[in-house]
């Protein structure tokens, strides 16, 4: 078994689509209106902004957080919680071994919380 999609509350769908084109570097790859579905495919997993769907929290893996959550700040996103250790792997059960789990969150365009994580080499 393997999770194929998370559904986002979107009261707003052209300016969620544009935050979340935004933070993913990518454009939606459908979109349905009426009855208001835009679809972003997340590495094989789909990303359903829903009118109609309730708020879910969801984690992103990013390449560096602290430069995410920068670039999201220049743009206006709301920052609720700075970059910041959480975990250090030292097994690969939650993530690769030898990392730490650096997290931070954001709001986005619509209100939703959403979590960034970087997976950090050890230094």
């Amino acid at each position: 078994m393997r999770a194929v999609q998370i559904a986002q509350h979107a009261a707003d769908l052209p300016r969620a689509t544009a935050f979340y084109t935004d933070l993913l570097g990518a454009p939606p790859v459908a979109s349905f209106d009426p009855p208001g579905l835009v679809f972003f495919d997340l590495n094989g997993l789909r990303l359903l902004l829903d009118t109609g769907a309730p708020s879910a929290l969801h984690y992103l893996l990013v390449d560096d957080v602290a430069a995410t959550v920068e670039r999201l700040r220049a743009a206006g996103t709301a920052v609720e919680s700075e970059p910041h250790v959480i975990f250090t792997h030292t097994d690969d059960r939650l993530g690769p071994a030898g990392t730490e789990e650096v997290h931070a969150f954001v709001r986005d365009s619509e209100g939703n919380l959403v979590g960034l994580i970087e997976h950090r080499p050890l230094r």
